[in-house]
């Protein structure tokens, strides 16, 4: 079982940046894909970026070039740096992790709520 803990959303100006982190425990973290989605108000739940267990990383067309995923195996923490932050980028971030061995084994966090308003 691992459990997922996020941090660092909170209230932005547009174009300020934000890093989110998603602290992981419970399991062998460097095996499992990350990832981050977001949930907007009266939409549905969609990804960001993800990066795998050997660092490859993808990223949603709608934040390429603003957003980047990384992750540190030695502290068990995946991240989120996000700059050049927009209105629409106002969102749940919640940060996600899958293995897919004998079993598939997926985790959610609690969410982290990132506001950009001025």
């Amino acid at each position: 079982q691992m459990q997922l803990v996020e941090s660092g959303g909170g209230l932005v100006q547009p174009g300020g940046s934000l890093r989110l982190s998603c602290a992981a425990s419970g399991s062998i973290f460097s095996i499992y894909t990350m990832g981050w989605y977001r949930q907007a108000p009266g939409k549905q739940r969609g990804l960001v970026a993800t990066i795998s267990s050997g660092g490859g990383t993808t990223v949603a067309d709608s934040v390429k070039g603003r957003f980047t995923i990384s992750r540190d195996n030695a502290k068990n923490t995946v991240f989120l740096q996000m700059s050049s932050l927009k209105i629409e980028d106002t969102a749940v971030y919640y940060c996600h992790a899958v293995y897919d061995g004998i079993k598939r084994q997926e985790y959610w966090g609690q969410g982290t709520q990132v506001t950009v308003s001025s």
